[in-house]
């Protein structure tokens, strides 16, 4: 980490540059590429996903659909030990989240008025699954485990393709789709795969709502799509990926150094931070980091990640909560005298991993909750996914002559303070036929309004 702090000696100022993001890099010219493929692709459709295909991936055969046969061949390459993990990590995902599952509910307000939350599974669901430097299988059970469970009619996956078949690849993914029962997988990804889900083409059916991670392309893509009446909704905002560790001086300095090293090795945009009242541990963790470094297959995108970290040394551990829920990490790790009781005082993690044996990593892929997060402080105020995404809530109301005679009178009264006199007048009829009001009402003239519609006609 290029910057320790000392909490208590910094600015307003200083202290909230300390808790700022990497800069994203300049999204004028993002968002103008970004709209010409999905313009590309909602003209040209299959056509336009094989162009892109070969001009970003070096592939002029892409078949776009992922056959049975392909994907039986590539399970076949699944070594024992690689399919026992998934099923493990499958059933704790499916156990935790079939515990969400949503009720409707029935309220009577009033007598005679009934009030209804009614759940149903969004129809047809896109999943996007990361498939370059590192394919994430367990993706795919995050979010078709809850798309499974919803009972969505229409699950569709897209995944970039392997090389040097599109065909190719990870095994992983497949089986983990296996599992999830999702039918079509399609090897496409980048901003044209949201494209073609938001929009739809001759293979990739248009769906309604699209899930998962993806590069700079991938989120440009579904904020674009996700504004547009005719594109498709999407699960959350997100950005780079992130950590923030908050340990005293009886955590083990190896153990938060792998867990901050765990998530800076997603990407160079990444950001970890370390957040302790204790600079002996803040030093022993940095000695640590730099050991590990040493052995991991990744280490360059660490350090480069690392770069724009910090380890932040706060007067005591209220001051580190503080730091920390100002920040509003994605994921949050806990590794103190008393985890338990600092746990209710966070209000802004998104995911939080409560004491030494609990890394980061296990949420990541077989614990049981979902890794897809929000990210960049949306924290504050969006949520993990959860069964209940996957899920479309609406009302029904009902009033018996009762009811009416209940209500009727306050929403006039209501109708006529907001000056709106049809709505007044919906209700001030049924009053009327229920012998409860009198409305001094012209009678319709069949004749005129025959003749007004004739005239209509005419011209």
């Amino acid at each position: 980490m290029t910057q320790c702090l000392n909490w208590q000696q910094l600015s307003a100022a200083e202290q909230t540059a300390a808790l700022a993001r990497p800069s994203l890099p300049d999204s004028a010219g993002l968002t103008t590429t970004v709209a010409g493929i999905i313009a590309e692709v909602r003209r040209d459709g299959d056509a336009a996903l094989k162009r892109l295909s070969t001009q970003f991936d070096g592939l002029t055969d892409n078949a776009l659909l992922l056959s049975q046969a392909q994907r039986a061949a590539l399970i076949a390459e699944l070594k024992p030990e690689r399919k026992a993990a998934i099923e493990l990590a499958y059933g704790n995902i499916r156990r935790f989240h079939a515990a969400q599952q949503p009720s409707d509910i029935q309220v009577e307000t009033t007598p005679g008025v009934f009030c209804e939350l009614r759940q149903r599974p969004i129809g047809s669901v896109g999943l996007y699954i990361p498939g370059g430097s590192a394919p994430l299988p367990s993706t795919v059970l995050m979010l078709g485990v809850p798309a499974q469970l919803a009972g969505c009619p229409c699950t569709v996956l897209v995944t970039p393709p392997g090389r040097p078949s599109a065909s190719d690849i990870a095994p992983e993914i497949v089986y983990a789709a296996e599992l999830c029962g999702i039918q079509q997988i399609f090897t496409i990804g980048g901003a044209q795969a949201i494209a073609a889900l938001a929009y739809g083409t001759a293979s990739i059916p248009k769906v309604d709502k699209i899930f998962g991670p993806g590069n700079r392309y991938v989120t440009e893509a579904k904020q674009q799509v996700s504004q547009d009446a005719q594109g498709a909704m999407i699960d959350m905002p997100a950005g780079p990926s992130e950590v923030l560790v908050l340990a005293d001086d009886s955590a083990n300095p190896a153990f938060v150094a792998a867990d901050l090293l765990s998530q800076a090795e997603h990407g160079p945009d990444s950001q970890v931070l370390l957040v302790s009242p204790s600079q002996s541990l803040i030093d022993k963790v940095l000695q640590h980091l730099e050991q590990q470094l040493k052995i991991l297959p990744r280490a360059d995108i660490a350090r480069q990640a690392l770069s724009h970290s910090r380890a932040i040394c706060t007067a005591d551990l209220a001051t580190a909560v503080a730091v920390t829920n100002a920040y509003a990490p994605e994921h949050l790790i806990v590794q103190t005298y008393d985890d338990d009781a600092l746990v209710p005082q966070f209000t802004s993690a998104a995911s939080i991993f409560v004491g030494p044996w609990t890394p980061e990593s296990a949420g990541d892929y077989a614990s049981g909750t979902n890794h897809v997060l929000p990210t960049y402080g949306y924290s504050r105020t969006a949520s993990s996914l959860s069964l209940t995404d996957f899920y479309r809530r609406f009302t029904v109301q009902k009033l018996t002559a009762a009811g009416m005679q209940a209500i009727g009178p306050a929403i006039v009264t209501l109708a006529e303070a907001e000056q709106l006199g049809a709505h007044a007048l919906a209700v001030s009829l049924r009053l009327q036929q229920l012998g409860l009001q009198q409305l001094d009402l012209p009678e319709p003239d069949m004749q005129q309004g025959l003749a007004q519609g004739e005239s209509s006609n005419e011209r």
